[in-house]
């Protein structure tokens, strides 16, 4: 499979000259490591993570490069009580931020909760993200874009996810999903139900936010199938072999498959691009595609960011 993250078009993107911030959560590995690699080159990146030690070493890594600059914020996506704090600190860094990529994400074998009592995997992957973005959006300038990392494990009909025991988004409410509660008929595999259905939540919330405000430029990406990003972590010795030293070596060919460095590429090229497109949710090639019928329902996309919101409101101010 030609690597079409190679192949994006520079009129899409800004003269490295034009320097912007970008805000990437989850920076420290995978994914996020990656975009906030290719970001470098376009400006200033915000480093949004747990751990800062981490966050020290990418900043480092990045400043190496003489230009180029970082700045690193602790914040745990799961504690509100910690995102509320980090967006306050990036609100007052005073940078021309130009993007916010949501990239941070978990999925846990044994569920646990957050500081507020929440189920990990919804608070860390939806909640921590949505309360981060509300928090950003009013000081964000005209044209910004904003980009939710999405699955396509939330779709029930995907096949390559049925493949590795997802069986979609499993949405009751945002007050059963933070129980860690999910519709029945779910998958079997521990964990699958809670990362699918946040992953849909994410959908739902970026079609939302792209609607209510036009001004900023909000979408999602569905990067692929990464086969060493931890959906394998509960399988077997050989399993986890093969999800993390072979398979990865077999992805460029695959299609649905990548790896962080292709999927980087295309988080950075959607985050830059200056083309104006919102409420678009990209495959792993940087191209339109769709959730599942579920996702695209604008009514059902309303009920989630409405019932979040609810959720959330329950929380000291």
């Amino acid at each position: 499979m030609t690597d079409e993250a190679d192949a994006y078009q520079e009129k899409d993107m800004p003269k490295t000259g034009d320097r912007k911030a970008y805000i990437v959560t989850g920076p420290t590995s995978g994914i996020g490591l990656r975009t906030a690699l290719e970001l470098a080159k376009r400006g200033t990146v915000v480093l949004v993570g747990r751990d800062r030690r981490k966050l020290d070493e990418v900043q480092k890594t990045i400043e190496r490069k003489k230009g180029r600059h970082a700045v690193s914020v602790v914040c745990d996506l799961s504690d509100i009580a910690s995102v509320r704090r980090a967006a306050a600190e990036i609100i007052a860094l005073d940078l021309p931020i130009a993007g916010l990529l949501n990239n941070a994400g978990i999925t846990q074998q044994h569920a646990t909760n957050s500081a507020q009592g929440w189920d990990m995997t919804f608070a860390t992957n939806h909640l921590g993200p949505f309360v981060l973005t509300e928090a950003l959006m009013p000081h964000l300038p005209d044209g910004a874009n904003v980009v939710f990392i999405c699955s396509a494990v939330e779709d029930p009909e995907r096949k390559p996810a049925k493949a590795v025991g997802f069986r979609g988004g499993r949405y009751i409410s945002a007050e059963a999903s933070a129980r860690g509660a999910w519709k029945p008929g779910g998958s079997a595999r521990p964990g699958a139900d809670a990362y699918a259905t946040s992953k849909q939540c994410n959908l739902a919330t970026a079609m939302v936010f792209a609607r209510e405000t036009p001004r900023l430029r909000i979408n999602a990406l569905e990067p692929g199938f990464i086969p060493n990003t931890g959906l394998g972590r509960g399988g077997n010795f050989f399993v986890r072999f093969l999800l993390n030293h072979v398979l990865p070596l077999l992805a460029p060919f695959m299609k649905y498959w990548s790896n962080p460095k292709r999927a980087g590429r295309v988080a950075a090229k959607v985050l830059i691009n200056a083309r104006g497109e919102t409420g678009i949710y990209y495959d792993d090639g940087g191209h339109p595609t769709q959730g599942s019928a579920l996702v695209r329902d604008t009514s059902f996309q309303d009920r989630v960011v409405a019932e979040t919101r609810a959720l959330l409101a329950t929380l000291p101010a």
